[in-house]
């Protein structure tokens, strides 16, 4: 029993932190692409900067979360 609780919390850190890792290169890489976007003046690229923060949103409130509980970690 003690064995099988053991193996499921090593792989659920693990997947916890896989997962973090996941979504913060995603923010960068969104944050990114939505800097060279609206450094250009057609109006294409100034709409396709707009239509990234519906993934930028969500992706800062789980990254927020992330930073939040390694604080909360850290200090108790």
């Amino acid at each position: 029993m003690i064995s099988t609780v053991t193996t499921t919390t090593v792989t659920t850190v693990y997947t916890a932190t896989s997962i973090g890792i996941i979504l913060t290169l995603t923010l960068l890489a969104l944050l990114v692409q939505k800097e060279l976007a609206s450094s250009d003046d057609k109006p294409i690229f100034q709409a396709f900067s707009r239509v990234l923060n519906v993934a930028i949103v969500p992706l800062l409130m789980g990254f927020a979360f992330i930073v939040a509980m390694k604080v909360f970690n850290i200090l108790g």
